[in-house]
């Protein structure tokens, strides 16, 4: 079955993460903390929605820091735009300790990674993040492809008796 046109524009809008999808994103994040040495590593959608999380958040609330992410890659992509470049798909701030990396997967995800300047380099985290965003961009064009295993279960086939069966329990109601 070919999914219609709006639910095909919904899966361009929105990815839907099941479990699964989930522990494979946590296990490249944690891979990739390992590597990289950083601190904590969160993956946002553009929204500005938390949608996993390893390593130390102490001290850090989460939800604030998902939508001041997302609003800080939204206008540096419209500084992107203003420049002639369609966006740019990496921002740092860097702190005297603390440092913050951001990077774009895909259309609809950011990876934000903090780590401390002392326990890293920028040049290091930069490095392991090409490599953890071409894994996670693959991970997001499987999700967005992969056909919904619940919507068998409600077409047409997948009803058919039902009908009988919620009156057999209920009767004609």
């Amino acid at each position: 079955m070919r999914p219609s046109d709006t639910d095909q524009k919904l899966r361009n809008q929105r990815l839907i993460f099941y479990e699964d999808d989930v522990e494979q994103i946590n296990r490249g994040l944690e891979n990739y903390q390992q590597l990289s040495k950083s601190r904590c590593n969160m993956l946002i959608d553009v929204e500005g929605h938390a949608v996993t999380q390893v390593g130390s958040t102490d001290g850090i609330n989460l939800e604030t820091i998902a939508a001041l992410v997302a609003g800080s890659v939204a206008a540096t992509k419209e500084v992107a735009k203003i420049l002639g470049e369609k966006e740019f798909t990496s921002l740092t701030h860097e702190g005297k300790h603390e440092s913050i990396q951001l990077s774009v997967v895909g259309n609809r995800t950011i990876l934000a990674t903090i780590y401390d300047q002392e326990e890293t380099t920028t040049g290091m985290v930069r490095f392991y993040t090409k490599e953890l965003v071409e894994k996670l961009q693959t991970i997001f064009d499987d999700i967005q492809n992969r056909k919904d295993p619940v919507r068998g279960v409600f077409d047409d086939t997948g009803l058919s008796g039902l009908d009988d069966v919620l009156d057999d329990m209920f009767g004609d109601v």
